[in-house]
Order: C-alpha cells, then sequence, then structure tokens
C-alpha cells in the first residue's frame, strides 16, 4: 500500500510472487493478502503492470487457479473485470482467463449457519457474472456452456445461464452470436413450450428479447447476412402454425415467444406483426365460442401494448394501421359479447388504441364514446362497469373535445331521466353510475367545466324531491364531486374554476335547506321583502315563545336597521323542528360536502383563498347570501343565532369548518376573535352532538393555526373558563369533553405551553365514572390522524415527532394513575395507555417495552372489549419487532391469548389469534414446551362460526405445526 515506492519496484514483488511463491498452498488469510497486493497495485501503478503486457495476466491466472474460498474469490472476481476494462493486455491467454472463471459456473454456494462475514450466494453469482458478460472475447467458449446448463435439469443453473445470457447480450454483436443462434432458439423454445416452472419461462422470453435487441442493434456491411431476418423466420416458422391450431394448445407460449421478439425494436415489431395480426385476426373470426375468442383477443392486445413503446408511425410503414378496419371491428365485437371476460378483454384493447395517436377515426371516437356510456351505465355485470368508467378517464384526457362534446351530454340526459328502459337497473343503480362515470371522465380542464354543473345541476335538483333515497343520492353527487377535486388540485386554474362552481353551490342548497320551512304555513315565497305587520317581528329577535330562552339578543345583521327584514313566523310545538329529516341535513349528507369544500380550498393560492374567505365568513356570522348564486331563501340565515328552531342552521357549521380549515396559514380571516367566540359558545351550548361537535372542530382548527400572542391568549382562556365549568357539573358535561379533547389535540399538534395543563386535565377525568370511559378513548383522538381537520394536508401546524413527546410527558402519569385508582375506574387508565401505545412508532414503543409489558398484559385480563382489542393490536407487531423481550413472558402471552380466542366479540377473536400466530416468531426454544397445548386449544376456533375467525385459526395453527421442523 506503500504510496512512494519506487518505479519497477512492484513489477519486482508481482513477478517473485508469480515466480516463488505457489500461491493456493497458502493458508485463506495470505492468499487474501496476496490478492490484496495485487488489487493495490493495479490502483497506483497501473502503467507499469501493463508494461508487463500478457505475462501479467498469465501471472495472475497461475495465482487464482484453484482458488475455493469465497472472500477470496470475490476479490478474485474483481481483479478480472480490472483486467478485461482496464484494458490489460490478455494475449493468448483468453481461454486460459475465462477456463479459470469459468469453472465456478454456475455457483453452488451455501453460506454456513452464523457466518460472520455475510457472504451470500447472489453476491458470487452476481460477480461470476459480470466476469463472463465482461467481454464479447468470452464468447466463442461462453455460449456453448450456457447452451449446456440450460439443458441441464438443474433449475438454478437454468436461471443463471438465461441471466447470464441475458446480460452478454448486452454487449455482443452478430458476429459472437452468429454460431449459437439455431441452438439458443432451440433451447428457448423447448423451455417456453415444456417448463413447469414461471421463472424459467419469464427468464426465456426476458433473453429471447435480449436476443432480438441485440440482432437488431447490429450495424450491417452491404455484403452482410441479416441474421435478425433469418432469426425471426424460425421463431415464425415455429411459432405461427401453433395458433391456428384448434386445441390451442400452444398458443400462448406461442404467443409469448412471439412478443418477446417483438418488443425488441420497431424492426423485430414490424417484422413480426405484419404476418401475426392478420393471422389472429382470422382466427377470432374462425373461433365462436367467447372464452376462445377472449385468448385470442389477450394475444392481439399483447401486440397492441408493444406498439405503445414506437409511438405514432406512418401508415405505409405499420402494420396496424393497415388493418384499423379489421381491429376496431375485433375489438368492438368483443365489447357487445354477452361474456363479462371477454368484454374486459375488449375494454383494456379499446384503452390501448384510443392512446395510439392516429389510429382511431372520428367516427371511431364516437363509437368509442357509445360503448363506453352503454357499458358503463346498462351493463348489469359492476366489472364491466368499472373497466368502462377505468378506460373513459384514460382515454378523456387525449380527446377532450369527444368526451366533453359527446359523453358528457349524455351522462347529463341519463341523470334526468325517469327510468332506465334498456336494461333491469333500478333508477337508483342509474343514477349511480351516471355520478361515478362524470367523475371518472373528469380527467382534463376542459371536461370538468362541463361535468361538475352537471353534477351540482342534479345536486340541486335532488334538494326539491322528496324521495328516500335522496339522502343517499346526494352522498353520491358529493363523493363524485370530491372525486373531482381531487384531479383540480394538479392545476391551479382547475382548481379556482371547481372552487368557484362547487362552494358556493353546496352552501347555496344547504342554507336553503335549512331556511326552508321556517315560514308560517301558507306564507308567500316573496314575503322575505314585505313590510312589517304588526304581529312580525325580526328573525334576529324572535317573539316570545318561539323556542328561545331569555331575553332576545340584540340584531347582529347590519341589513336590519329595524326597517324591513325576514318576519320570523310564529311556530307550534308541532313544527319547532320541521328540517332535521331533510335529505341535506342528515349527518351522513354534510359529512360527505365536508371533503368536497375542503379539498376545493386547500390547493388555492392565498390571494384567491383571502377573496373567498371575505364571502364565507361573513355568510355564517352576518347572513351575508349575496354571493350565492341562489341567494333569496325564506327567512335569513343566523346559524350563531340563539333559539331551537335555528338547530337546523347550525348544523351548517360543519360547512363552515370544513372550509376554514382548510385555508393556509398565511390567509387572514376576517373577524377571526368573533368567529372563535361564537363557535366557541356553540360547542359548549347545543344539544346537538353533531353541531357541538363541529363546531369544536372547528374551533381546535382555527385555534391550531392561529399565530401565537396575547389574542390566541385570551381566546384558550376564555375556553378554558368555559370548559372547567361544564366539565365539573350540568347537562353538558359531554359536549365541554368533546371540546377539551379538540382543544387539546390542537395544542398539543404545535407544542403549546398550555397543553400539559389540558391533558392534565384530561387525565384527571379517567377517574370520573360518567366521563371516564369517554376520556380514555378520547386519547385515541388525541393520537390518531383525523380525516377532515388538523392535518397537514389541510395546512396545520403540526410539529415533528409530537406523539413521541405525548407519550414521554403523560405515559408516566397513565401508569402512575392506574396504580392508584379505583377497582371501577382503572380500566380506563388502561384503555387511553393502549390508545397512546397503538399509534406509537414501533421503534420507539420498542425502546420502552420493558417497563410497559407487564402493563399491557394486565390490559389483557380487563373486561373492556376495546382495552383488549387494542391491546392485542399493539402486542402482535411487539412480537415479530421484539422477540427476546417478548419471549421473557411467553408463559403469560400464551395463557392470555389462548384465552382470548374464545372471546364473545369476533374482532377479539380474530386478533387474539393473529398474536397467537405472530407467537411463532419467538425462538423455538422458547416455544416447543407450549406446541402441543397451542395446537390442542386452536382446534376450538375451526369451528367458529364466523369464516374469519376459521381462516386466522388455520394459519395460526398450521404455524404452530411447523414449530421445531427442520428448516425452519
Amino acid at each position: 500500500m506503500c504510496e512512494v515506492l519506487a518505479p519497477g519496484l512492484a513489477v519486482s514483488v508481482l513477478k517473485a510472487i508469480f515466480q516463488e511463491v505457489h500461491v493456493q498452498s497458502l493458508l485463506q488469510l495470505d492468499r487474501h493478502t496476496v490478492y490484496s497486493i495485487i488489487t493495490n497495485f493495479m490502483v497506483t501503478r497501473e502503467e507499469e503492470l501493463k508494461g508487463l503486457g500478457a505475462d501479467f495476466t498469465f501471472g495472475f491466472i497461475q495465482v487464482m487457479d484453484g482458488e475455493k474460498d469465497p472472500r477470496n474469490l470475490l476479490v478474485a472476481f474483481q481483479i478480472v473485470r480490472d483486467l478485461i476494462a482496464k484494458n490489460y493486455a490478455l494475449g493468448p491467454f483468453v481461454e486460459e482467463l475465462f477456463e479459470v472463471t469459468s469453472c465456478y459456473f454456475p455457483i453452488d454456494f451455501t453460506p454456513p449457519p452464523n457466518d460472520p462475514h455475510g457472504i451470500q450466494r447472489e453476491d458470487l453469482i452476481l460477480s461470476l457474472r459480470a466476469v463472463l458478460a465482461s467481454t464479447p472475447q468470452f464468447a466463442e467458449f461462453l455460449l456453448p456452456l450456457l447452451i449446456e446448463k440450460m439443458d441441464s435439469d438443474l433449475q438454478s443453473a437454468k436461471l443463471d445461464s438465461l441471466q447470464t445470457l441475458t446480460a452478454c447480450c448486452a454487449i455482443y454483436g452478430q458476429k459472437e452470436l452468429q454460431e449459437f443462434l439455431p441452438s439458443l432458439w432451440s433451447s428457448l423454445r423447448r423451455e417456453v413450450f415444456q417448463t413447469a416452472s414461471e421463472k424459467v419461462e419469464a427468464e426465456c422470453l426476458t433473453a429471447l428479447h435480449a436476443l432480438s435487441a441485440c440482432l437488431s442493434r447490429s450495424v450491417l456491411s452491404s455484403d452482410a447476412e441479416d441474421l435478425l431476418d433469418s432469426f425471426l423466420s424460425s421463431v415464425l416458422q415455429d411459432c405461427r402454425h401453433h395458433l391456428c391450431e384448434p386445441d390451442m394448445k400452444l398458443v400462448w407460449p406461442s404467443a409469448k415467444l412471439l412478443q418477446a421478439a417483438a418488443g425488441a425494436s420497431l424492426r423485430t415489431y414490424q417484422r413480426l406483426t405484419h404476418s401475426v395480426l392478420p393471422l389472429l385476426l382470422e382466427q377470432y373470426t374462425k373461433h365462436s365460442q367467447s372464452s376462445q375468442r377472449r385468448t385470442i383477443l389477450e394475444m392481439l392486445l399483447g401486440f397492441l401494448e408493444l406498439q405503445r413503446k414506437w409511438g405514432h408511425v406512418e401508415e405505409d410503414e405499420s402494420a396496424l394501421l393497415s388493418l384499423r378496419a379489421p381491429v376496431c371491428s375485433v375489438v368492438f365485437s368483443a365489447l357487445t359479447d354477452p361474456s363479462v371476460q371477454l368484454q374486459l378483454v375488449g375494454i383494456r384493447a379499446l384503452t390501448v388504441l384510443g392512446s395510439l395517436r392516429g389510429f382511431l377515426s372520428p367516427s371511431d371516437l364516437e363509437l368509442v364514446v357509445d360503448h363506453l356510456i352503454r357499458l358503463a351505465l346498462h351493463e348489469e355485470d359492476s366489472q364491466s362497469s368499472e373497466a368502462a368508467m377505468e378506460a373513459a378517464g384514460s382515454l378523456a384526457p387525449i380527446y377532450p373535445a369527444v368526451f366533453s362534446g359527446r359523453m358528457v351530454p349524455r351522462l347529463g340526459e341519463e341523470l334526468r331521466s325517469e327510468r332506465d328502459e334498456e336494461r333491469s337497473l333500478d333508477l337508483r343503480s342509474l343514477r349511480q353510475r351516471c355520478l361515478q362515470a362524470l367523475a371518472a371522465v373528469s380527467t382534463h380542464t376542459s371536461i370538468v367545466r362541463e361535468t361538475v354543473p352537471v353534477l351540482l345541476q342534479h345536486l340541486r335538483k335532488v334538494q326539491k324531491g322528496s324521495e328516500a333515497g335522496s339522502a343517499q343520492e346526494v352522498v353520491s353527487a358529493c363523493q363524485s364531486l370530491h372525486r373531482v377535486a381531487l384531479r383540480c388540485q394538479q392545476d391551479a386554474e382547475g382548481c379556482w374554476y371547481f372552487h368557484q362552481a362547487a362552494v358556493p353551490c353546496l352552501l347555496a342548497v344547504a342554507v336553503l335547506a335549512a331556511t326552508r320551512g321556517r315560514r308560517g304555513a301558507g306564507a308567500p315565497a316573496g314575503a322575505a321583502a314585505a313590510p312589517w305587520g304588526p304581529a312580525e317581528r325580526c328573525c334576529c329577535h324572535p317573539p316570545a315563545g318561539a323556542g328561545t330562552a331569555g331575553p332576545a339578543a340584540p340584531c347582529q345583521r347590519q341589513s336590519c336597521g329595524g326597517q324591513r327584514h325576514v318576519p320570523f313566523p310564529l311556530l307550534s310545538a308541532e313544527s319547532a323542528h320541521p328540517l332535521l329529516g331533510k335529505a341535506l341535513l342528515e349527518e351522513d349528507v354534510l359529512a360527505a360536502m365536508v371533503p368536497v369544500i375542503s379539498a376545493a380550498t386547500t390547493h388555492l393560492s392565498p390571494e384567491r383563498a383571502a377573496q373567498s374567505v371575505s364571502h364565507v365568513v361573513p355568510l355564517f356570522l352576518d347572513g351575508e347570501v349575496s354571493f350565492l348564486p341562489q341567494n333569496s331563501f325564506p327567512c335569513s340565515f343566523q346559524p350563531f343565532a340563539e333559539g331551537e328552531c335555528l338547530e337546523a342552521q347550525r348544523r351548517l357549521v360543519a360547512l363552515l369548518m370544513a372550509f376554514v380549515c382548510s385555508l393556509p396559514r398565511n390567509v387572514a380571516i376576517p373577524q377571526q376573535e368573533r368567529l372563535l367566540r361564537e363557535l366557541l359558545a356553540l360547542s359548549c351550548s347545543c344539544n346537538c352532538p353533531f353541531t357541538a361537535t363541529t363546531a369544536a372542530k372547528c374551533f381546535a382548527g382555527l385555534v391550531n393555526k392561529h399565530p401565537a400572542g396575547q389574542q390566541l391568549d385570551e381566546i384558550l382562556q376564555l375556553a378554558v373558563n368555559r370548559m372547567e365549568p361544564g366539565l365539573a357539573e350540568g347537562p353538558r358535561r359531554v359536549q365541554a369533553l368533546t371540546l377539551l379533547l379538540w382543544v387539546t389535540k390542537a395544542l398539543v399538534m404545535r407544542y403549546h405551553p398550555l397543553s400539559s395543563h389540558l391533558t392534565d386535565k384530561l387525565l384527571g377525568l379517567l377517574g370520573d365514572v360518567e366521563l371516564g370511559p369517554a376520556a380514555a378513548d378520547g386519547f385515541s383522538l388525541l393520537m390518531a390522524e383525523s380525516p377532515d381537520v388538523l392535518h397537514k394536508g389541510c395546512h396545520a401546524d403540526v410539529r415533528i415527532m409530537f406523539r413521541q413527546r405525548f407519550f414521554t410527558d403523560n405515559v408516566p402519569k397513565l401508569v402512575q394513575g392506574f396504580h392508584g385508582a379505583g377497582p371501577d375506574v382503572k380500566a380506563n387508565y388502561l384503555k387511553g395507555l393502549s390508545h397512546v401505545l397503538n399509534h406509537l412508532p414501533k421503534p420507539v414503543l420498542v425502546t420502552e417495552l420493558p417497563t410497559l409489558l407487564s402493563l399491557l398484559l394486565e390490559a389483557l385480563s380487563c373486561s373492556d372489549r376495546v382495552v383488549q382489542l387494542s391491546t392485542l393490536s399493539c402486542l402482535q407487531p411487539l412480537l415479530l419487532e421484539a422477540p427476546q423481550i417478548m419471549s421473557l413472558h411467553v408463559d403469560t402471552l400464551v395463557t392470555k391469548f389462548l384465552s382470548l380466542t374464545s372471546s364473545p366479540a369476533m374482532a377479539v377473536r380474530i386478533a387474539a389469534l393473529r398474536c397467537a400466530h405472530a407467537l411463532t416468531s419467538l425462538p423455538t426454544i422458547v416455544l416447543l414446551p407450549y406446541k402441543a397445548r397451542v395446537i390442542r386449544a386452536l382446534a376450538k376456533p375451526l369451528d367458529d362460526k364466523k369464516r374469519l375467525v376459521r381462516k386466522e385459526a388455520v394459519a395460526a395453527r398450521g404455524e404452530w405445526f411447523l414449530v421445531g421442523s427442520p428448516g425452519r
């Protein structure tokens, strides 16, 4: 390794080694030293070594000859690669160098148990392959060896030979392959036709592809034979006739061989498809059975997919373009076949044809759209319908004008139709498919501008209806709108268009549903603008007896002014809640609108978000409806006003939450302090759990993004002052707890100092008999990812590793509280602990496992099913990731798991069986004493009445039978 060695000394050292030392008689370490000397000199004294000419190569061959140690072989193989790569003179010793390395092919090496060197068989295989495939000079020696090994009965030898052949094709030319092509093709063909191994077949096809590519890129002289043409002629001769056999036994192997060769280059593709495509089209017409047609069409599809590799080609060069009419005819006929499986292949083929630009004519495109509409809407089988929608989504960006001009109007007509005349699908199913199809094709901005109005129009139509299934239709429409919104997020203009179109419309239909029915019976539609009568009061000032408590609050609406405003009807007791059953006000409907508004808002630019928020917040605070598309409502919209009759309006706070909690953090919210106070009051005073929870979430989402400072401290102090009395006593303790949980989550995620105070308050509630179980479940809320607010997707302030910090700060308190708690509330602490551990990253949990495992085992004895299920879910991955620690408690684990396999709860039985299965990852010596006991105990759940339980029992018991088996 000396860097200042005098010139010539390196050569002297190597000559001495080559002439005086019999290297293979030395110990392994000394042989390794010799290889290291050679390696070092090749790095630092390359020119001197090259001065030795072929003598250096011959000397190394003598050194390496007979080497058996895998550590030394890896170094020796690297030296050979360097000899070739750095152009050392091989002279007349090419064959000797090949022989001294190829004698190890194929590698047959199994590392000893607990091998400290970590050398694997794959390392030696790859290193030797790099040597054998490093130079075309080895071809005349290597190719006969590969053919011999390919014909052997050993699968590993076949695979290694095929992979080596593939590697060699990257550097070989026609000259090296010419003599061996017939033998290589014969071996490859035989393996594909006769092999029982999918791996060998796949490697054969890869090698054939590499051979064809090698022959394709060789540059021919004018008088040289074109080996590619003769090789492909042999491939066609041996495969083509199998495509015509009536029994179709060798159809697929032949097709795979042809496609492997055709995919190598444009030349091979044109040569083979010119002969094969007409034949496949003829065979499709000849066979009448759907199964046979499906096979032929799948082969045709393989060639169509290859065409996409070469892009657009001229008609006089492409066999496919010359067969446009018969190909389209075959694919279209498959789409109308009764066989679902043939239809599915036809849809895939249609998608490929559509992706070939310039292939389909305008009339063909119209026919394509018609077929897709028919399959998507009226085909009874759902597989064909879903495949057609997916195909439409793939083709729509390529042909936006056709789909927006032909498909979208047709879908709109079907959506408005009152019955399905073509098929037996009921009206609801037809509309459901229409909504899904509209979302599927919304893959281009120009199409989105056509589909969104259709979806919103349907939403407004459902709003006016009164049928029982209207709620589900609204949910379906919102789900489709959500899919469109997610697609629009990639394009700023598309996102802004969707936001402007969808958000005001959703707010308008919801506000209309919430305000409709507030007027007395028979009130005229235009009464909103009528002058006040003596018995009428402003809706901001409800008359006594109209469901309000206490004196009327001052009017918050600036436009009121005591002049003209919406009259407040005198509601009877029977009509006090006339709208809670309306479709648009149901919880699942509002929950479906939330992700639409959120997805339409999260990706807005700050400027456009500020423009939008200036309209939405005044809508909820002041009832300013002027920006809504339908701004003539039966009465004013005041969701934060008092009065039971406004319960329907308050539910729409969910939509406010979706909007304001999705805004970027740098967007200023107008009247934010007032909005926070209104949300706080609503979350604490509302009797409706849905409304109270939504208000609490909205408050928490805003608090999480609120800049630190005096304003935030004041609003948080106000929240604490409202929560503490509510938690202590009164009828709204649950609402106060909900607010506490969401505010705590918001502050924990941003590391706010007040979070520790609120967390301690939550820990104290675990000892409360009434609120304890709900408080324990709240720990799951604190740790889990929230789908609608307080996550990174909606720009929440989420600090890194907040879960780990929460764990460090609060788990010791949970453990301490458990030990000091009474027997009636101990389960609450265990439940809270299991929720925290379940959401903790497993590497962190493993480090804390020794101190917590005894408590987790105690949690398994708890009668609470939630505690049991959560603890089992926590223990299962730990059995796989920390087997040494878990082995110390194997007796308790076995007993607990087997006991819980008889739990009344199916989910607990399944989780216990999975844990029993995971136990088999522990060291065998630990498991053997329990093997017979576990196998006997797991026989009982084999007869469980639930199939999912039986399935887990079979898997677990089968693995326990193998415990202690040789080779496990």
